[in-house]
């Protein structure tokens, strides 16, 4: 016996529940409970065990071609991917409005198409002729890709069909296609996870590349149900602020590399282009030594990239109450870094405001960065600049101490290649960087009495 069962789906969070509320229960966002197509509830007398179409089962030894990776045109892209496009792969690319997503992919798509393969490029928010022109303010115009505007899956594969199949399918975006087997709206919980499954099917099926754009919420993350992340082999995230040049292109998921890996563009009137060393786009303008300000080798991924830590400290009358804004760190860490610094250190931050920023809009979530956060605080409240030719790094405990991290000699032979001559650490630290002159701390006190100290 099968009944049917009415259901809401959260376009948040993707939990569901069997009753409308105005406030989902899990994520606690408003009006966010849409109805899902009616749920099939089999009875425990409907068996499963027959009728179906045997499988057949291989072994782990079994022979089989080995995968060859499709390079992207973009070394960036291929870092961020662990060496470029596995064929019958899923990604899944997420990112906020006018980030530069679609400006990425079909630069990806002409460099791949020039390359000699296969490339359709299926838009659903934009007409044939606005992409188009965008691929001519790319160059782009002579590329050989297919293109097409559309939203219906069924029509799509359809066509896809009656050919052979492309080496890289781009759908721009999995939130605006639309199957006519499943009830709601595009961009509901029930179309996102079809449509997504049925691309993905032909995907791995016919050894296609597959890339899906997917929307974020207002918290960053990926719109639609979660289990979207689950069905892909690569979740990519494209960040950055609109007001600054640079973006970087994370895997949070990766089946075929590494994650946590970053690939770094710069916007520019011709589209996005490669930056092969981000420490000097984010290390720029630093012509003068100035107080608060600290550099902090910071690691995504097997890349060490140099950033700058900038620290203000506003002295406030009694009574008034101070405030603490953080941009591109943990504010939670930034409270409990000043705690240490009161408690272990004797300084006083209650009657001054707090203000910390990451040079460039970079977001930082290496606890490496205590030690560059404290040196710039203190550097701040102190009223002198630190060294700036010298690099900071260590994770700080409540008790005061100096932590080792990982990859120390890696940071500091970044930091010599740009010139820096100095590195302060954790005394665990081996530092094999010729022209770099290491010096251990063991306590953040010794951080303070040579901040202090230096004239």
């Amino acid at each position: 016996m099968v009944k049917t069962k009415r259901r809401y789906v959260c376009q948040a969070c993707g939990s569901v529940t069997h009753r409308w509320q105005g406030q989902c229960p899990d994520c606690a966002e408003w009006n966010t409970l849409a109805e899902d197509a009616p749920a099939t509830v089999f009875s425990l007398k409907h068996d499963l065990s027959s009728g179906g179409r045997a499988i057949t089962f291989e072994a782990l030894d079994a022979p089989s071609d080995p995968l060859v990776r499709l390079p992207s045109g973009l070394a960036e892209f291929d870092r961020a991917l662990g060496g470029g496009l596995v064929p019958g792969s899923a990604i899944l690319m997420g990112g906020d409005p006018g980030i530069g997503k679609s400006t990425l992919l079909l630069q990806t798509a002409g460099a791949v198409a020039r390359a000699g393969a296969s490339v359709v490029y299926v838009s659903g928010e934009e007409a044939a002729g606005q992409v188009r022109m965008r691929a001519g303010r790319l160059g782009l115009a002579d590329a050989p890709i297919k293109l097409a505007a559309a939203t219906g899956v069924r029509d799509i594969l359809t066509t896809l069909g009656q050919g052979a199949p492309p080496a890289l399918l781009i759908i721009d975006s999995i939130q605006t296609m639309h199957s006519d087997t499943i009830e709601g709206a595009p961009g509901t919980v029930s179309q996102v996870r079809g449509c997504a499954f049925e691309l993905i099917r032909y995907a791995k099926e016919n050894g296609v590349a597959l890339v899906l754009v997917g929307h974020v919420t207002k918290d960053g993350s990926i719109a639609g149900p979660r289990v979207l992340e689950h069905m892909v082999d690569v979740v990519m995230s494209f960040e950055g602020e609109r007001s600054h040049q640079y973006r970087i292109l994370r895997a949070l998921k990766n089946r075929f590399g590494a994650i946590d890996e970053i690939g770094v563009f710069a916007m520019a009137g011709a589209g996005l282009e490669e930056v092969a060393n981000p420490s000097l786009l984010f290390l720029s303008g630093r012509e003068e030594p100035l107080a608060g300000s600290a550099v902090f080798p910071a690691l995504e991924g097997t890349r060490p990239v140099l950033v700058e830590i900038q620290a203000l400290i506003v002295k406030l009358q009694s009574g008034a109450t101070p405030r603490r804004a953080v941009v591109g760190w943990d504010s939670g860490r930034l409270a409990m870094l000043l705690a240490v610094l009161e408690s272990r250190c004797g300084l006083n931050f209650s009657s001054a405001e707090v203000y910390l920023n990451v040079a460039g809009g970079y977001r930082l979530s290496d606890p490496a960065a205590d030690l560059a956060v404290a040196a710039a605080l203190v550097s701040a409240l102190a009223d002198k600049p630190l060294a700036t030719h010298a690099v900071w790094f260590g994770e700080v405990s409540l008790a005061g101490e100096i932590r080792p991290v990982a990859h120390a000699g890696l940071r500091l032979r970044e930091a010599a290649k740009l010139g820096f001559g100095m590195g302060y650490g954790p005394v665990e630290a081996e530092p094999d960087s010729p022209g770099l002159n290491y010096r251990g701390l063991r306590r953040l006190a010794n951080l303070v009495d040579r901040v202090v100290a230096e004239e």
